[in-house]
């Protein structure tokens, strides 16, 4: 009789542990997705901040292929790069004038 007792206290014993780890695990998997639908929002927040960024890069390039476009519009109407005026060179007398002086000199 003793041991009747003993095995109906050990197998409510083992129910109750069984469904300890059962909720345990529940607990766990609630937990989880707790993290996942967190990270889930971290990544859409970051994802979200690209885009942002993304389309005021393409903002940007798109003001400077116009700019550029004008400037080479602008350069497009002149045919030729603009002239520069020529030094001007000392007179020839002069240049004689100092080798005689120099010869003169020796």
């Amino acid at each position: 009789m003793n041991s009747k007792k003993f095995w109906e206290g050990l197998t409510m014993y083992l129910d109750t542990v069984i469904l300890a780890i059962i909720i345990g695990t529940l607990a766990a998997i609630v937990y989880s997705l707790r993290i996942l639908v967190l990270l889930e929002r971290r990544i859409a927040r970051i994802d979200r901040h690209i885009e942002l960024m993304a389309t005021s890069i393409l903002r940007d390039e798109e003001k400077i292929e116009q700019e550029e476009a004008k400037i080479e519009a602008m350069l497009s109407g002149r045919k030729t790069a603009p002239k520069r005026k020529a030094k001007k060179k000392a007179p020839a007398r002069k240049k004689a004038a100092k080798k005689a002086k120099k010869k003169g000199r020796r």
